[in-house]
């Protein structure tokens, strides 16, 4: 048990490894934005692409293919963004909404963590991890709402939905702040699938 488990470890920390999964997952996000831009799913268009910028920007700044996000963070963006292409209840795409918030803001997170200086006490992590998700939640609020009065589409159905959904993006926030805390920092440390001459550039 001890002896799999090492290899999982190994197998998690590499960086050619994390960087290949994490160029796939970007592969994947940018296609799922064209697509949606065709189908004139603009909302989710942005969104994916916004996800896919975030995940581009360390590689292109550090012009290294291998600094790229844990793979996780981009597949805890994937997943949601793939499970409101597949669903089917109205349900499940708000779920979709908020998970996909959260995610958003987790990668914001473990970026300023592991690309920057930036380090952030136990507490603060996961406060801002739920600032940040509330933050997403207000900005895509606005964009639905002006999508609502000048595309004529029906994002906002109500004013009291829209308060649940601040009330549940708060919720999964609250959620990726403490995953954000115990797992990227603690059990699988993001630093550690970087490449050592990267490690020491950003220290």
């Amino acid at each position: 048990m001890t002896q799999r488990s090492s290899r999982m470890d190994a197998l998690v920390e590499d960086e050619r490894v994390n960087a290949g999964l994490g160029w796939v997952l970007v592969v994947f996000l940018f296609a799922v934005a064209v697509a949606s831009l065709l189908r004139a799913d603009f909302l989710w268009a942005i969104f994916t692409g916004f996800v896919f910028t975030l995940a581009v920007i360390p590689p292109l700044a550090y012009r290294n293919a291998e600094a790229m996000l844990p793979w996780e963070v981009l597949l805890l963006a994937a997943l949601p963004v793939l499970g409101r292409a597949l669903a089917t209840l109205a349900l499940t795409t708000r779920v979709a909404t908020y998970l996909s918030v959260a995610a958003l803001a987790l990668i914001v997170a473990v970026e300023l963590h592991v690309f920057t200086p930036v380090r952030m006490t136990h507490w603060f992590a996961i406060l801002f991890v739920v600032i940040a998700t509330i933050a997403t939640a207000g900005v895509l609020a606005v964009i639905e709402w002006l999508s609502d009065v000048y595309l004529g589409t029906t994002f906002i159905r109500s004013e009291q939905l829209l308060m649940w959904d601040f009330v549940y993006a708060t919720v999964v926030g609250i959620v990726a702040g403490i995953v954000f805390e115990l797992y990227f920092r603690r059990v699988a440390p993001a630093q550690a699938r970087l490449p050592s001459d990267l490690q020491e550039q950003i220290e």
